[in-house]
């Protein structure tokens, strides 16, 4: 039966998808310890990073069971599933599909056969050699006739699992040393066998990973939430190009490549949880500083500042700090945001935002408003919040953009609108304003937002918002949501899911228009 998969997003609106990551990837290592329950709330910690599917998988030393489904992590698992998931190893996984479409056989943890046993695998990120390693699979393997492959998996995580199967003459860990210095992307694997837990993170670091201990224990995990929600103690973050291996011996660390950083600066935007700290940067305060920064480069008269809620609140606490205008909650949000498979009607679709977030008509009729949010993809919901802000009275609304406009899409683990969709994209600032409905609009600087961060501008991506790439891309033939699809498009009948959404193929990576912007 289909079941509401949730949201935790800033989608406000039946329909429009928000920026979107690409997974939250767990492991823990705990002899002694619940495993699966201590990974069940390690990836409720995560599941702003991925609410299509859920998954865990256990080692007791001698054998891996897996349990996976679509959903969130409290429709996919309950008491008595969780404790059929018995053993001392445990790996976690909640997706969003930027590799695949959404439908159970991509659902993560995989499992492929290795020379000495099994590999379960989890995966952040997204490939930019999907082809090349395709390939690699063919002519190692032939076509696939058992494993996940062949079960209909058409993720890039599916290719990194049939890989690892290695030899006789070589163990888990030497295959993986092998192989990762040749798949290129952004990518955090957490993976294990029988007996230890792996973990690896690109050279480029774009998507973050953390190393955490408990009492009987180690635990990798996406962001340091999910640490401090088991009660682990962080440690620190692996580092780009590392690969550590933890079994009752502890903690083994070694390099399969020189480190490049090029961290996601979306992740500071966005992304990660405020909670977080990637590269030794509080996100809380990187998020209120872009607020503080966007009132110095952006003054205005008004008579309050209020947040689009949840994202654009620390912006707007910080722009408030820095202004002198009062800071306000303008907005209820309903707390039960899910998504559901009952569509509106008519009437309710024209109500739009209204059935997640309410104009407060106390504090906003008669205003003049500055309302804060972190991002603008297509403009649908900020259309909708200066129209809301509108009826309820205010006398002007002064929308201000806590990062740059979103131009390029990103091929490294998030799922934006395709560029065709992207408002910013071949529109000027004063026409997105009128657009949506303001009095006026304004988005932080580049530099702005990068000195936020408190990180060197050379060790951050900044792709979406500049249009250059620190990975290297392939050929257009070979990106795309859907490439193994492409590449392999066996009957996919059993694999029943969800619209993968408009980016389920992508369009050109570069015009030539776009070519001629990067001259």
């Amino acid at each position: 039966m289909l079941r509401g998969d949730g949201t935790l997003s800033h989608d406000l609106l039946p329909g429009e998808k928000g920026p979107q990551d690409a997974c939250g990837v767990f492991g823990v290592w705990a002899p002694g310890e619940e495993v699966a329950k201590l990974a069940y709330y390690g990836l409720y910690a995560l599941q702003h990073r991925g609410q299509e599917s859920a998954g865990i998988a256990t080692s007791d030393g001698r054998r891996i069971n897996v349990y996976k489904d679509m959903g969130l992590v409290s429709q996919v698992f309950d008491e008595s599933t969780l404790n059929t998931l018995t053993g001392h190893i445990a790996v976690g996984h909640c997706r969003y599909s930027t590799t695949g479409s959404s439908h159970w056989a991509n659902a993560q943890p995989t499992l492929g056969a290795t020379a000495a046993g099994t590999v379960a695998l989890a995966h952040n990120g997204n490939l930019t050699n999907s082809a090349e390693l395709h390939q690699m699979v063919l002519a190692r393997h032939g076509k696939p006739r058992a494993g996940e492959m062949a079960q209909g998996n058409t993720t890039d995580t599916a290719l990194v699992t049939a890989l690892l199967g290695g030899d006789d003459d070589r163990s888990l860990e030497q295959t993986a040393l092998a192989l990762l210095p040749s798949i290129r992307g952004a990518f955090c694997f957490v993976f294990m066998d029988e007996g230890t837990l792996y973990a690896a993170r690109d050279t480029y670091g774009v998507r973050p990973l953390v190393l955490g201990r408990l009492e009987r224990g180690w635990v990798v995990a996406s962001e340091q939430a999910a640490l401090a929600t088991v009660g682990a103690s962080f440690i620190r973050e692996i580092e780009p190009g590392e690969f550590i291996a933890i079994d009752e011996d502890g903690v083994r660390s070694s390099r399969f490549g020189s480190p490049t950083p090029a961290g996601c600066v979306f992740e500071y935007v966005y992304l990660a949880r405020p909670d977080a700290a990637i590269a030794g940067r509080s996100v809380y305060e990187a998020r209120v500083e872009m607020g503080r920064q966007l009132a110095r480069e952006n003054t205005a008269e008004a008579d309050i500042v209020i947040p689009v809620p949840e994202s654009g609140t620390p912006a707007a606490v910080g722009f408030a700090e820095e202004s002198g205008i009062p800071f306000a909650h303008g907005f209820v949000k309903n707390a039960y945001v899910g998504r559901t498979f009952i569509q509106p009607s008519q009437t309710l679709r024209q109500l739009g935002i209204r059935l997640k977030l309410n104009a407060l008509e106390s504090v906003i009729r008669g205003k003049r408003i500055i309302v804060v949010d972190d991002s603008i993809v297509r403009g649908n919901t900020q259309r909708a919040v200066v129209r809301m802000l509108r009826e309820a009275g205010a006398a002007e609304v002064h929308v201000k953009i806590s990062s740059p406009p979103v131009r390029w899409p990103c091929f490294y683990g998030i799922d934006f609108a395709s560029r065709a969709e992207l408002i910013a994209n071949g529109a000027a600032i004063d026409e997105i304003s009128k657009s949506v409905g303001a009095d006026s609009l304004a988005y932080i600087s580049e530099d702005g937002m990068i000195d936020a961060t408190q990180q060197p501008r050379e060790r951050l991506c900044t792709a979406c918002f500049t249009g250059t790439y620190p990975i290297e891309l392939p050929g257009d033939d070979r990106l795309g949501k859907n490439l193994l699809e492409r590449l392999d498009p066996a009957d996919r009948s059993g694999a029943v899911g969800c619209d993968p959404g408009p980016d389920a193929e992508f369009e050109a990576v570069l015009t030539d228009d776009d070519k001629k912007e990067r001259v």
